[in-house]
């Protein structure tokens, strides 16, 4: 598979330097923000050029479809719409609960229900379809991985480069996504996870998939102060890294502030009390 892609890797490399890759927003849609601060972020969003967004839903039915209405409302009907349950159905309620706000043009639903349940996650993949279904934020294995993707369970594959073991386990899974031609999207709405996942999707892009067709890394704009090598967006889009590493170190001060239970940010904690 690699050798496939060996002769036009150079061709590529300049392709991601020049534009970067795409990206998705999770900012927009937080539980918790009024409806007049989810338009207002989706302007912003919109201003700043990107082009794919994520709602979270999981809540009230109602206030589910004021919210995701509200976000298509803003967005368009041009741009891609996602939502994310945070596993918080069951196999039948997901599968309710995603054909009512498929009327929005959803492109995915993540994390629908248990992210070991194989084979509840096929049961609402074929019925939700055209609806792809996403997860992996919390599968710490490629055997799990396998059996998703065995099973026609997911059409958007989101390793996470913390919960799987180490990027070794992360090529694994990018490789038999490629194998089974499940899009690799990886989750980063955590401390540093975008630093980390925008070199394992830049590397499925330039030595084994050749594409990035239907792929979008997650990006939410939080914390990125802390690291040396912060990740730089441009028009909804990662742009490469220029130093080598995985641009997870943290600044020396960072490290020295948050060091639990010693640190100033703790000590002052403790003064409040």
């Amino acid at each position: 598979m690699l050798e496939e892609q060996e002769a036009s890797k150079r061709e590529r490399e300049e392709e991601l330097l020049r534009s970067g890759y795409p990206a998705y927003t999770t900012s927009v849609g937080w539980m918790g923000y009024t409806d007049e601060r989810i338009r207002g972020l989706c302007r912003e969003a919109l201003a700043e050029g990107w082009t794919h967004f994520k709602v979270k839903v999981g809540s009230k039915p109602e206030d589910d479809r004021r919210r995701v209405a509200a976000v298509r409302d803003a967005i368009g009907p041009d741009h891609k719409l996602m939502i994310d349950a945070n596993q918080n159905w069951d196999v039948d309620e997901a599968i309710a609960r995603i054909k009512e706000l498929s009327q929005y043009d959803l492109w995915w639903a993540e994390e629908p229900t248990h992210p070991d349940d194989v084979l509840g996650h096929a049961t609402i993949a074929r019925a939700v379809a055209p609806v792809g279904i996403a997860t992996g934020e919390h599968c710490a294995n490629r055997v799990l991985f396998k059996q998703l993707m065995q099973a026609r369970a997911i059409s958007f594959c989101q390793i996470d480069s913390c919960r799987l073991g180490g990027v070794n386990e992360n090529l694994a899974v990018i490789l038999m996504a490629a194998k089974f031609g499940v899009p690799v999207c990886p989750h980063a709405g955590g401390v540093g996870l975008c630093e980390y996942v925008q070199h394992l999707s830049m590397f499925d892009f330039i030595a084994v998939t050749g594409t990035m067709e239907s792929r979008v890394i997650e990006f939410v704009d939080h914390l990125h102060e802390h690291f040396e090598e912060p990740v730089e967006i441009r028009r909804g889009r990662y742009m490469a890294p220029h130093k080598p590493g995985y641009s997870i170190t943290m600044k020396p001060a960072s490290r020295r502030d948050y060091c639990f239970p010693d640190g100033a940010i703790w000590q002052k904690v403790e003064s409040r009390r």
